[in-house]
């Protein structure tokens, strides 16, 4: 039941960025309700998943590493239909879908089971961290990939391109407006994850350093993006580049505490 749900979930996602993408292939508006109603199956798959792993393992997705791929997915699918809704375009879809479906894909090679998880008082801090955590980092792939999009539509625009760029992407202040808010959003939640982590690591004598130095890399990237904005007078460009590039930063350094052996079992 868990894996069937969860592959209908990942069709679901890469159904939807393929139907995203229908107004690049042919002049017609942008299918906004088609697009949306895909997303909200394949959450509603995703979070259907998610539950029957509740109710077997008797513990949330948060250990583990298919598991918490898999609820990372499900948080980014979550914050992007959220975004379609209220925007009323579907242009995000285009990346973000793809990454809900590439981290849904990448849980089910990795195997929906769960790790070894504290109880009572400690387990509860530490799905708090965890959750909070991808919370945080949803929102910041959300801002990314819409500062990806910001790159894209303004070079299409100084180049005087006025293709299906131009014609199917939301204006350059909403992409700027959903990158800001987005990594505001990411760093109050990651803010709070951390600050758990470090009472987590206090009360119970217990240190993850790959898990610190990686949560920390993220939260110094929304930070230096908030500040930026706030104190630095970063226009849109820069805040769009820098989203963009400190997510795959962290992304890589992910990729590299897991190649090196630093990571267990778990996520990190």
């Amino acid at each position: 039941m868990i894996a069937i749900a969860h592959s209908f979930a990942i069709t679901l996602y890469l159904g939807a960025a393929a139907l995203a993408a229908a107004p690049f292939a042919r002049p017609v508006p942008a299918p906004v309700r088609g697009v949306t109603t895909l997303l909200g199956l394949g959450v509603a798959a995703h979070l259907l998943a998610l539950l029957d792993f509740v109710r077997t393992h008797g513990q949330a997705p948060v250990s583990g590493l298919g598991p918490a791929l898999s609820l990372a997915a499900l948080l980014v699918a979550v914050m992007l239909l959220g975004v379609e809704l209220i925007a009323r375009e579907v242009s995000l879809s285009l990346v973000a879908a793809p990454l809900s479906a590439a981290l849904a894909a990448v849980a089910n090679i990795a195997g929906l089971s769960p790790a070894s998880m504290a109880s009572g008082v400690q387990g509860a801090w530490l799905a708090a961290h965890v959750a909070l955590s991808f919370l945080g980092i949803a929102s910041f792939a959300t801002g990314a990939a819409a500062g990806v999009m910001y790159m894209v539509e303004r070079r299409e625009l100084k180049a005087r391109r006025f293709g299906a760029i131009f014609r199917f992407f939301p204006p350059l202040d909403t992409l700027d407006r959903v990158n800001h808010l987005a990594c505001l959003a990411g760093g109050a939640a990651l803010t709070l994850g951390v600050a758990i982590a470090v009472a987590y690591s206090v009360e119970f004598r217990t240190v993850n350093l790959p898990q610190i130095l990686w949560g920390m890399a993220a939260w110094a990237a929304l930070s230096v993006i908030a500040l930026g904005r706030a104190i630095g007078g970063w226009q849109a460009r820069r805040a769009a580049v820098v989203t963009a590039t400190s997510f795959a930063a962290v992304v890589l350094l992910y990729v590299a505490l897991r190649v090196t052996g630093a990571a267990d079992g778990g996520f990190l």
